[in-house]
């Protein structure tokens, strides 16, 4: 493979180094992009660099939110994560606490039903047939309902339908996103970041999930500051186009015998 970063301009050169300089790290595929398209790798240097010149999260926590959004099941970018998670451990992070963005995030498919089910009931009052779902809360559903409230530390109304519905499955539910709340590496504001990094990403783009996030983690302390540096963090995701697709693009250029 040609070693494209031996033909970089001293701008370019300059460039490399800023990069280095403001986000801590440098990969290979930077390369094409800053050997095709200087211009618009400077605009992007620029852009990223907004929450690491000026930020109020700490470095550590600025990757797990890349991390969280490289690793959500809407995105799945592996290249992204191995460095970010790279980047977290030489900020001190431990296996333990990469592990429980991970459980954190996994959470995500659970959407399927915070949106699915009250579309369900919707359209089943609109079909005359609401009374299906006037279902009591039964004592095994209050007790179901109160331990939701007592590991997680909030309640929606969309939750209702599912608990009426299917209170086997919430429960199985409730077990599986409590463990990272039980273990506790990370802090509940910290949880919350994470939360709001995958819903709000362009992947998913999950309102209601959004603003209780953003409810859950004003009530843990949470800056104005600090949600807009999530946002910022998680903004970057759109160039996974050119960190991917460059690449893609020099490759069938060599195949096709064009010059680079």
């Amino acid at each position: 493979m040609t070693n494209m970063s031996a033909r970089f301009t001293p701008e370019q050169e300059r460039m490399k180094e800023q990069f280095i300089q403001n986000r801590g790290y440098w990969n290979e595929f930077w390369d094409g992009l800053l050997l095709l398209s200087p211009d618009f790798f400077n605009a992007y240097l620029e852009f990223s660099s907004i929450p690491w010149k000026s930020g109020v999260l700490d470095p550590k926590i600025k990757e797990f939110i890349y991390i969280a959004i490289d690793a959500s099941t809407t995105h799945l970018y592996e290249p992204g994560l191995r460095i970010h998670i790279q980047n977290a451990l030489k900020y001190g992070a431990t296996k333990e606490e990469i592990m429980e963005v991970y459980q954190l995030t996994s959470v995500l498919g659970m959407h399927t039903c915070t949106m699915g089910v009250p579309v369900l009931v919707d359209e089943m009052n609109k079909a005359g047939r609401g009374e299906e779902f006037n279902i009591p809360l039964d004592e095994r559903r209050l007790a179901l309902k109160e331990a939701f409230q007592t590991n997680r530390g909030y309640w929606n109304e969309f939750w209702d339908g599912l608990l009426k519905l299917d209170p086997d499955f919430f429960a199985a539910y409730l077990e599986f996103s409590t463990i990272p709340w039980r273990a506790g590496h990370l802090e509940p504001k910290v949880k919350e970041f994470i939360y709001i990094a995958i819903d709000v990403a362009t992947t998913h783009l999950y309102e209601p999930g959004l603003r209780i996030h953003i409810q859950n983690a004003l009530k843990y302390g949470a800056t104005k500051e600090e949600i807009m540096e999530v946002y910022q963090l998680t903004s970057v995701l759109g160039m996974h186009t050119c960190t991917m697709g460059v690449p893609v693009l020099l490759d069938e250029m060599r195949k096709a015998g064009q010059e680079i």
